[in-house]
C-alpha cells in the first residue's frame, strides 16, 4: 500500500481529469463504429478510472458516474 499527500486544489484537479476521461469513454462506448474488443478494453479502463475517482470524489459525484451494472449491485445489498 502506498500513501499520497495532496492539496485540496490537487484533488479537485485529479477529480476533473478523471471525470473528463470517463466522459470521453462513455461517449465512445455509445459509438456503434467501434469494435466490441475495443469497447471491452475501454470498459476495463473505465473501471480503473472509476476506482480512482471514488478515492477523490464525494459520494454523490460517484453516483453520477456509476455504470448501470454497479448501481444494480448496490441496490441488492
Amino acid at each position: 500500500m502506498m500513501g499520497l499527500l495532496v492539496t485540496e486544489k490537487e484533488i479537485r484537479e485529479m477529480e476533473y481529469l478523471i471525470k473528463r476521461e470517463m466522459d470521453e469513454i462513455l461517449f465512445d462506448l455509445s459509438d456503434s463504429r467501434i469494435e466490441l474488443i475495443v469497447k471491452r478494453s475501454m470498459e476495463e479502463r473505465y473501471k480503473i478510472l472509476f476506482k480512482l475517482f471514488k478515492r477523490v470524489a464525494p459520494p454523490k459525484e460517484c453516483l453520477l458516474y456509476m455504470r448501470t451494472s454497479e448501481k444494480e449491485g448496490m441496490e441488492r445489498n
